[in-house]
């Protein structure tokens, strides 16, 4: 290779050599490092090296498209460089949008495969969307070197989905309030997290699903006095987001990851990312141009048949090419990342459906993306959980492509919503909702815990706002309360918002209950939103995205207040893990000839009468006997939804203990067999709007 030598600011001597087209991204070498970048239109690229993310670049290095380029790849080495080296590109080419074509040579561009992003004390969004020079105020790239790193043997943990109650949680908003109890420089960070894992470990949670930590703008918001504060604007997809890091140094930003990683894992507690790969924080025609945009704008996005348009199928004014040659690369290069460098355990598809859409959003039979994710050995233990719908009416809920892949079971939800606040006509399906949803998931080899069943997420109303508000309360958000579904299958049991009249207090309170048992007591992967377990509230705003306040953050105190309640969500997670019929490898059965010979678990749907379903219109009740012969217990559990009592009959030949008991006090409704009363008679009378478990031993 041929060395050039190129003028510097800081080092008049600065030494070059072509480089090589891979890795894509900044590779360390012992000499320096290699920068690669893809971009197949590109008339001339330029590589930018800071000292200061707030100042003008040190350095500015021409790439020669003789030399430095090879197919559609641009490539350069750079002698002496070290880890921790701010840098980022300008890259030229057409401004024709008719053709798709964005290039801004005044753009300064985040590198595609950064490990790390420093944002500048003078970064401001609006200016990357504008005409003009942005170089002071745009993100930069930084060089990592993530082999230094000792993980003292640490792997990830392979929790089957059998085994495995998900937390999801958002890493600023779990330790952000000034009553967590932690230093202000950790509250809202990775290492915050860390303090707190003793709670997550008494709550018996095997996963935590965190809300996005791909690099996002924070800017990024319709109200710009307010920040982007879920994070579902990614911008920098293998960069741990710097947000959460208690300092500005980027090596310590990806240590703190790991860290925390590392942490849960000694905990036995795995580490779910909820991954963003449908759209990018560059908007639509009117957006910042960040980083892909200005590198390849037609590999990277949809557009619509006049290019001057991207396709919306996100909801936020541009999709991701998902099924382009380059950016299915990209994806698999930085799920792999994630696996290797940083141990994660599995990831959550926000918007999977996208991801089954081809270059012109028509829906693809065999997404190559999806596959590939699939099919990948280095991805070969890692879960992956798809929200298998989009914003534009893709539902593949129960359809989605392939043999492993895992699903938000929405359907789930709303079923259960409806059935525990009296609507009629929901037992049959409350019998599919708690049984896997087999009938979603037709295919016969189907793991029913790939089912991830879950009341309530980030999206939509926290369980304590479910029980408390008919409407959503968006007007915060600065979209005049249009944002947000405005089906929440929600009831406030009289009052809209917080009341003193003890009676409504005592129901709601029992309906939080209710809904916690039964997701507990279903077949399928139960979810618990941050908060639910000690009556976190947002004050009845069911789309927060842009609420970095203690509307969203998790109250500490609450853990004190609300601490029957926490000891009551303890006590089921601990009866979910303990009993077999939840771990089982396939649905339960209705009889002795159907499904898989191996599976041994059988249904029985009961009435108030024996043996006597009631599924009809009318019925607000379900009772069903779950039992195997290899198992020493049977169980029978009984869902009244009824605003009145009702008798069930129950087997008089067994003895029956009642376990669970939803009527009780919060801190008796989970009752140690030992102490567990016995129940006579052959039959149980199950309180109004109510949740009741018997056990009895064969």
């Amino acid at each position: 290779m041929n060395r050039q030598q190129t003028a510097s600011a800081s080092n008049p001597n600065f030494t070059t050599e072509p480089g090589m087209s891979h890795p894509l991204g900044a590779t360390v070498h012992p000499e320096g490092v290699n920068f690669s970048l893809f971009s197949k239109n590109a008339q001339g690229v330029e590589l930018l090296l800071f000292d200061h993310p707030d100042e003008s670049p040190v350095q500015v290095i021409r790439l020669d498209s003789r030399i430095n380029r090879t197919f559609y790849y641009w490539h350069i080495f750079v002698y002496d460089l070290k880890p921790g080296q701010m840098y980022g590109y300008r890259v030229y080419g057409p401004f024709d949008p008719t053709q798709g074509h964005r290039f801004d040579g005044n753009k300064l561009l985040l590198d595609p495969y950064t490990r790390a992003v420093v944002t500048g004390s003078q970064y401001d969004r609006s200016l990357a969307a504008v005409p003009g020079d942005n170089c002071r105020a745009a993100m930069k790239s930084v060089v990592i070197d993530s082999s230094t790193y000792d993980w003292e043997g640490d792997q990830p943990l392979n929790h089957p989905f059998t085994k495995s109650v998900i937390y999801e949680l958002h890493v600023g908003g779990f330790t952000k309030h000034p009553n967590s109890g932690l230093p202000k420089n950790q509250r809202g960070t990775y290492q915050g997290l860390i303090e707190k894992i003793p709670y997550l470990k008494s709550m018996g949670v095997t996963a935590v699903e965190l809300m996005p930590v791909q690099q996002f703008d924070k800017q990024d918001a319709m109200d710009p006095s307010l920040t982007n504060y879920w994070g579902y604007s990614p911008i920098a997809l293998f960069a741990p987001h710097n947000g959460y890091c208690t300092c500005d140094d980027p090596q310590s930003l990806l240590d703190e990851f790991r860290d925390m990683v590392k942490a849960l894992h000694k905990e036995g507690i795995e580490v779910i990312l909820d991954v963003v790969f449908n759209h990018t924080a560059e908007s639509g025609e009117e957006g910042p141009t960040l980083s892909f945009r200005g590198l390849e704008n037609r590999a990277y996005y949809i557009l619509e048949e006049d290019r001057r348009f991207y396709a919306d199928f996100s909801g936020t004014g541009n999709t991701f090419n998902t099924n382009h040659s380059i950016v299915r690369r990209l994806i698999i290069d930085c799920l792999r990342y994630w696996v290797s460098e940083m141990h994660v355990d599995g990831f959550r598809f926000d918007l999977a459906s996208i991801m089954s859409r081809d270059e012109n959003g028509r829906l693809l039979e065999n997404p190559p993306i999806l596959w590939s994710i699939e099919s990948d050995p280095e991805l070969a233990s890692t879960k992956i959980i798809a929200e298998a719908w989009d914003a534009r009416g893709l539902y593949q809920l129960g359809s989605f492509v392939g043999h492993k892949w895992a699903e938000w079971n929405g359907r789930y939800r709303d079923d259960v919503r409806k059935f525990v606040k009296g609507d009629q006509g929901m037992a049959k399906a409350m019998t599919a909702a708690v049984s896997g949803s087999r009938d979603l998931f037709k295919e016969v080899l189907r793991d029913p815990n790939r089912s991830i069943n879950f009341i309530t997420s980030h999206d939509g109303f926290t369980l304590n706002d479910l029980v408390t508000y008919n409407e959503k309360h968006n007007s915060a958000n600065g979209e005049e309360n249009r944002d947000g579904s405005d089906q929440n299958f929600s009831w406030n049991h009289g009052v809209e918002g917080p009341t003193d009249d003890n009676k409504i207090e005592a129901l709601r309170l029992r309906q939080i209950m209710n809904y916690l048992a039964i997701l507990m007591l279903s077949q399928g992967t139960p979810m618990i939103c941050m908060g639910d377990e000690v009556r976190r509230t947002q004050q009845g705003n069911n789309n927060p995205y842009n609420q970095d306040k203690e509307t969203t953050w998790f109250d500490w105190e609450l853990v004190k207040k609300e601490k029957d309640l926490l000891e009551y969500v303890q006590g089921l997670i601990r009866f979910n893990l303990s009993q077999p019929f939840f771990q089982e490898k396939y649905y339960w059965r209705n009889s002795l000839h159907e499904g898989p010979s191996n599976s041994y678990t059988k249904v029985h749907w009961h009435g108030v009468q024996l043996h006597q379903p009631d599924h009809g219109y009318h019925s607000r009740s379900i009772s069903y006997t779950v039992e195997n012969r290899h198992y020493p217990q049977r169980l029978q559990i009984i869902i009244n939804a009824y605003w009145e009592p009702l008798t069930f009959e129950i087997d008089a030949d067994l003895h029956w203990k009642w376990i669970i008991d939803t009527s009780r006090k919060t801190c008796e409704a989970v009752c140690p067999k030992d102490k567990a009363p016995d129940v006579k008679d052959g039959q149980v009378k199950v309180a109004a709007r109510s949740v009741t478990v018997l056990v009895a031993e064969r």
